[in-house]
């Protein structure tokens, strides 16, 4: 079955840096884009990056400049490395991945705080 799964998360002090994984299995990762979005208790689910089929970028204004998506079509694995870190990047981060279907990981907490 379809499987996302994000690691890499956790506490880190404003300034720092985390890089976020996502391992897909169960579909054919080379043909779907693939994205990551966050959510904070309240508010809608945003995107933050996304990268296609070709290696075209998208990135939230927030996050540009700081934040960087790759994909490894070979380990079937979607990155985010996130420098920089704010406290408003707090944030629970869900990995996602979109062709004709959408499908969703369980998501994987970034807290930003001294």
């Amino acid at each position: 079955q379809v499987q996302l799964v994000e690691s890499g998360g956790g506490l880190v002090q404003p300034g720092g840096s985390l890089r976020l994984s996502c391992a897909a299995s169960g579909f054919i990762f080379r043909i779907y884009a693939m994205g990551w979005y966050r959510q904070v208790p309240g508010k809608q689910r945003e995107l933050v990056a996304a990268i296609d089929t070709g290696g075209r970028i998208n990135y939230a204004d927030s996050v540009k400049g700081r934040f960087t998506i790759s994909r490894d079509n070979s380990k079937n694995t979607v990155y985010l490395q996130m420098n920089s870190l704010k406290p408003d990047d707090t944030a629970v981060y869900y990995c996602n991945a979109c062709r004709l279907a959408n499908y969703w990981g369980q998501g994987t907490q970034v807290t930003v705080s001294s």
